[in-house]
């Protein structure tokens, strides 16, 4: 009998290498749902461990193949991703059960008669020594390889940021992310969740141990989107109403709600599901915000709000340790077809910006194109506007115990001008940029 969290992931594993699909929400199904939570631990490493490594496992794989340049079709691809990953990465899996379920998954399918292949090649693979993880990596080649990233990608970080800084953010993409909730070390005690406190914000807890499931009060969101919406809410305290234009799954917004509870927020999205489920966030029933479906790239507003947030959609770059196909879905030439949409969402929203509003410009990027590319080129194109200090605004945060004193001090490492700019691995969170627009 395959064990059940082999067989939920194996079919996790081929929607995401046959679709669009994203393995965070496939791992948030009812199939996962009602697994032990054993079962649903184990479902969650295999899965994103798996795409973590795909590209090193796929030139593992390849070379062990009788005919090195054949294609693979999903499922057997998929097979023997999911089993070249137990056998390389994990200590306590005996290798003759992930070969024998290797196989008979295989079995189940369409291409059954590929499963004396996966049974050749995972067996050549589990005699052979593991590579170690040299101590030193000179270069840009070399880390891309060495953690499964693409060398297009990785050759830009180490450009951008220096080898170190580069090698940092890729560690930090192939380890387990870890879960940062959205409340205060009173009310973590009093849910039993044992939590440490966050890296900047007061009211940021990273997860140490939890129960099989979380209080479903209980909002999870990673420390740097958190400060992302503290820094709008901070922005523009006085707004009397506030426009999130790229709304959903509404982890801002509540904050927002949370932090201006007199302001009339209106959320927008483009996705109808997407703004239908946030409407059943926390934090927000109790703010009653409108909601309206539509394309932030052509709203037609007044000049009306005292706080807009634009968290526009983006290459994910910043997010891989959560999302980890990103990095062989994301194409270099397509950061330039996502900053013209992302201009567009911003110019849209500037022009509903109040005399003495505010607007947060955020993604969760690492790429220049969709950062200060995009907000140069507004500038330029919509005058009349100007930059605020991030810095200055992560001032008042820490005088008014947001942001505690320590974490203010980590902060000065994620200000860029007058930028914010997290670092996967350099600062122990997702890698987010945001900017702060008023009218000159």
């Amino acid at each position: 009998m395959i064990a059940p969290a082999r067989q939920v992931a194996f079919s996790i594993l081929k929607q995401v290498a046959a679709t669009d699909a994203h393995s965070d929400e496939l791992l948030r199904t009812p199939e996962v749902d009602a697994l032990s939570p054993q079962d649903r631990n184990l479902t969650t490493m295999l899965v994103l461990g798996t795409l973590r490594w795909q590209l090193a496992l796929d030139e593992r794989i390849r070379g062990l193949l009788a005919r090195p340049d054949v294609q693979l079709g999903v499922e057997a691809a998929t097979a023997l991703r999911l089993g070249a990953f137990q056998l390389l990465h994990l200590d306590r899996v005996p290798a003759h059960a992930v070969i024998n379920d290797s196989v008979e998954l295989l079995k189940q399918t369409q291409e059954r008669n590929a499963a004396g292949m996966v049974n050749a090649v995972l067996r050549k693979l589990a005699v052979l020594p593991r590579d170690p993880i040299p101590e030193k990596l000179n270069s840009a080649k070399e880390i891309a390889a060495t953690f499964a990233h693409p060398a297009w990608m990785v050759g830009r970080w180490a450009r951008r940021y220096g080898v170190a800084t580069a090698e940092a953010i890729c560690r930090w993409d192939q380890e387990p992310a870890g879960v940062t909730l959205r409340i205060d070390s009173a009310e973590a005690d009093a849910a039993g969740i044992e939590s440490e406190p966050g890296a900047f914000l007061t009211q940021a807890r990273r997860v140490v141990l939890s129960g099989p499931l979380l209080p479903v009060h209980v909002r999870m969101q990673d420390e740097a989107s958190q400060l992302v919406a503290e820094i709008a809410a901070a922005a523009a305290p006085q707004a009397d109403r506030v426009l999130d234009t790229c709304a959903a799954p509404g982890g801002k917004a509540a904050i927002l709600a949370e932090r201006l509870p007199n302001a009339a927020i209106t959320a927008v999205d483009v996705s109808r599901k997407r703004l239908d489920a946030m409407r059943a966030q926390p934090g927000l029933m109790s703010a009653n915000p409108q909601f309206e479906v539509s394309d932030a790239a052509r709203l037609e507003l007044r000049p009306d709000y005292g706080l807009i947030l634009c968290d526009v959609p983006c290459s994910g770059t910043g997010t891989m340790g959560r999302n980890p196909e990103i990095r062989w879905r994301v194409a270099e030439a397509s950061l330039t077809r996502q900053q013209q949409r992302q201009g567009m969402i911003l110019r849209a929203a500037l022009s509903g910006l109040a005399p003495h509003g505010r607007l947060v410009y955020s993604t969760c990027s690492l790429e220049k194109e969709e950062n200060e590319a995009v907000i140069a080129s507004v500038l330029r194109d919509v005058p009349g506007f100007r930059l605020v200090s991030v810095p200055a605004i992560l001032d008042r945060l820490a005088e008014s115990g947001v942001v505690t004193a320590e974490g203010r001090e980590r902060l000065r490492t994620a200000t860029d001008g007058e930028f914010l700019r997290t670092i996967p691995g350099i600062h122990p969170c997702d890698g987010f940029f945001a900017a702060v627009l008023e009218p000159a």
